[in-house]
């Protein structure tokens, strides 16, 4: 899709069609002084034939041209991804007692374990990975850097505890990106990856973390794992856990990350594997100025050609 960079440099098409709208204003004027030539048999012997309507080839030439050339004027540009080769990936993951639930078998826990450790084995080696687990409270299991082994160890070792606190897990993903030491380079990238399975029951809302991320342009990719007919046994009692999909997705959509939904251990690695995709690179405008050029240059010369070829004139 092609977008501009210096759009205000449209505003130049507004005396384009201003002329466009003269020409058209003064053919109209044209043809309605000749139709009160009353005796058009006779105008028609002492009149030369004309070009009909070939007459406005060249001028609606010029017009394409002259608005082409605006259009290039305004750099016209169009994404095209590129490889990030740094980028700072904090992996945050829903340790709640529903996580428990058999849904997906074996469990969604043991299943979300399994995608993730395979997340982080196929992670590019300038990504730094950091852990986050969070249930009543979130903590930070692996700071990020590039030590894939802590971070393997740190899921595999990943114990289950009451309550839910999603906005917690966003606001010390948030931290753990600001304590990444400045190297002095250029500041790499950074993004949230989210695995929840339920709704908030602790802490701060999603709805804080959101504008939290998104004033620190932090992307937060949101999974909501699981199904709405699971269930886990608490305290001697079942109890359904259906996923909370509202919120993960505002979540996404807010600070400007993408919303994911599995229901099975095959589709939340395919998930992963998007997400993969999308942290790994980023879209970079490149420029289309001189095609657009080109064709204003096209068009300039056919009209050109188009007027002396019917008349003595450019146009």
């Amino acid at each position: 899709m092609i977008r501009f960079l210096q759009p205000w440099w449209l505003l130049a098409l507004v005396p384009v069609a201003a002329v466009g709208a003269g020409y058209l204003w003064r053919q109209w004027r044209r043809r309605v002084h000749a139709v009160r030539f009353s005796n058009t048999e006779l105008l028609r012997r002492i009149a030369p034939a004309g070009l009909g309507r070939r007459r406005h080839l060249a001028p609606a030439a010029f017009l394409l041209a002259l608005a082409v050339l605006t259009a290039g004027m305004a750099r016209p540009a169009v994404d095209r991804p590129e490889p990030v080769e740094r980028a700072t990936v904090m992996l945050a993951i829903d340790v709640s007692l529903s996580m428990a639930a058999e849904d997906v078998p074996p469990t969604r826990i043991e299943a979300a374990q399994r995608a993730a450790i395979e997340f982080i084995e196929r992670a590019p080696p300038g990504h730094q990975l950091g852990i986050v687990a969070f249930a009543g409270s979130a903590r930070v299991l692996v700071p990020p850097g590039d030590d894939r082994q802590a971070a393997v160890r740190a899921i595999e070792t990943l114990e289950l505890a009451e309550a839910t606190a999603t906005g917690e897990a966003v606001f010390t993903s948030l931290e753990a990106i600001q304590a990444v030491p400045d190297d002095g380079v250029e500041e790499a990238p950074a993004s949230i990856l989210l695995l929840t399975d339920g709704y908030r029951t602790y802490g701060r809302s999603t709805d804080e973390a959101g504008a939290a991320a998104a004033e620190q342009e932090v992307p937060v990719y949101t999974v909501a794992f699981g199904t709405d007919h699971g269930t886990v046994e608490i305290g001697g009692r079942l109890h359904r856990v259906p996923v909370d999909r509202g919120s993960m997705a505002r979540l996404a959509e807010v600070t400007g990350g993408r919303f994911y939904e599995a229901a099975t251990a095959e589709e939340l690695a395919e998930v992963y594997d998007d997400m993969g995709t999308a942290i790994g690179f980023r879209m970079v405008p490149r420029e289309v100025t001189q095609g657009f050029l080109a064709v204003a240059l096209l068009l300039a010369l056919a009209a050109g050609a188009l007027s002396l070829r019917w008349t003595p004139r450019l146009p």
